[in-house]
C-alpha cells in the first residue's frame, strides 16, 4: 500500500513513517521537499542500521497526496485549513486524521471548530467522495519515534465509511502491539479528539509521560 503523509516531517509523521515503512511504501510530504527528502534519507539509514529495509521517499505535500492510496494528515490543527486549501486530489481516497483541536492556558483543553471536531471539519473541506477516518488521535508523538519501545495502546477508529474503517483498523493492528477498536461513525470523533487534552493534563499534573489509552 502507498501511504502519503501530509506534514510528514513533524513528530507524528516521522514516527508513523518509521513504524510503517518496512511494510508499505511511505511518501513523506512537506511544504519543503528538501526537508522531506532529508528526513527520508535519515529514516532509511536509521532503519538500515537495525537491519530493516525501508521503502520511503520525500516529496511535496501535493506529491504525497497524488501518489498515495491512503493519505495521513499529520498537521497541527492551526495549520489544517490553510494546508488543505493548497492541496487537491483527495477524491475517493482514504484520508486518516489524527488531528486534535487543542488550546492551552494553564491547562490543555478541547477547542473544536463549529463542526464539532477536526475530522468533521475535514469532511466539510474535502471532496464528498473522500473517505475520512479518525485514528491515532491519542498516541504520544514522542512514543512513536522510540522504536525500541512497544506501542501497546488502544486506538479508536471512527468513520462513516465501513470499508475504509476496516482498512485503517487492519493498518493499526499491523503496528507494534496497537489494538484497533471500532469507535462508530465519524460523529464520535469529537469524543476521541477531546480525550487528548485530558491525557496531556494527566501527564502534566501527575508528572507522567507517554500517557495513553488501553481498553480491556
Amino acid at each position: 500500500m502507498k501511504i502519503g503523509i501530509v506534514g510528514g516531517t513533524g513528530d507524528i509523521g516521522e514516527g508513523l513513517a518509521h513504524r510503517l515503512s518496512h511494510q508499505h511504501e511511505i511518501i513523506i510530504g512537506s511544504r519543503n521537499k528538501e526537508r522531506a527528502c532529508t528526513m527520508s534519507d535519515g529514516l532509511t539509514e536509521n532503519l538500515g542500521e537495525r537491519g530493516i529495509k525501508a521503502d520511503c521517499s520525500g516529496a511535496t505535500n501535493q506529491e504525497a497526496v497524488d501518489k498515495a492510496d491512503i493519505v495521513v494528515l499529520s498537521v497541527n490543527y492551526k495549520h489544517l485549513e490553510s494546508t488543505l486549501a493548497e492541496l487537491t486530489g483527495f477524491e475517493d481516497k482514504i484520508v486518516i486524521t489524527p488531528v486534535n483541536p487543542i488550546s492551552k492556558g494553564d491547562h490543555f483543553y478541547f477547542d473544536p471548530p463549529a463542526e464539532g471536531s477536526a475530522a468533521l471539519e475535514i469532511k466539510r473541506l474535502l471532496p464528498e467522495s473522500s473517505r475520512i477516518v479518525a485514528s491515532f488521535n491519542n498516541i504520544s508523538a514522542q512514543k512513536w519515534k522510540r522504536l525500541d519501545e512497544k506501542l501497546d495502546y488502544s486506538v479508536v477508529v471512527c468513520s462513516d465509511d465501513q470499508d475504509a474503517k476496516r482498512t485503517v483498523m487492519e493498518l493499526v493492528n499491523s503496528i507494534s502491539e496497537l489494538k484497533a477498536l471500532d469507535g462508530g461513525p465519524l460523529e464520535m470523533s469529537s469524543v476521541v479528539e477531546s480525550i487528548t487534552p485530558l491525557i496531556l493534563n494527566i501527564a502534566k499534573f501527575n508528572h507522567m509521560k507517554d500517557v495513553g489509552l488501553r481498553f480491556f
